[in-house]
């Protein structure tokens, strides 16, 4: 019994994890999340409160990955791009072992006002 408990929490863990929102399709697939238009209206900071982030990063201390702090230290509004994509597709190595998981559901156009709201804590 105390195995089977076990098991459900890790799977709870495990899904709390995940992220908070679900991906939409394509528009016009009929298969578009509700919100989609209200998640279209939210700022950056807003974007990365309804995803996994938080799990990884925070603003200003290191923790699995970088604070939001240091990558805005060490990236400037020139790197939007490489960002926004490292968002999407994920990455690793520049920051240490541990890899950054993707974020295929987020759109080009939130990652980049992700990575605004990153920039914008440049000291």
């Amino acid at each position: 019994m105390r195995n089977l408990f076990l098991a459900g929490c890790m799977a709870m863990l495990m899904f709390s994890c995940s992220k908070k929102e679900t991906s939409s399709t394509e528009p016009g697939s009929g298969n578009a999340s509700a919100s989609e238009p209200v998640k279209n209206n939210l700022s950056g900071d807003q974007i990365i409160q309804t995803l996994d982030c938080s799990g990884c990063h925070a603003v200003n201390e290191k923790m699995i990955g970088p604070s939001y702090q240091q990558i805005a230290d060490k990236y400037s509004e020139k790197d939007t791009e490489l960002l926004a994509s490292k968002i999407i597709e994920g990455g690793s190595g520049v920051w240490g072992g541990v890899p950054m998981s993707p974020h295929p559901q987020v759109s080009k156009e939130d990652a980049k006002k992700m990575v605004q709201y990153i920039l914008s804590l440049k000291k």
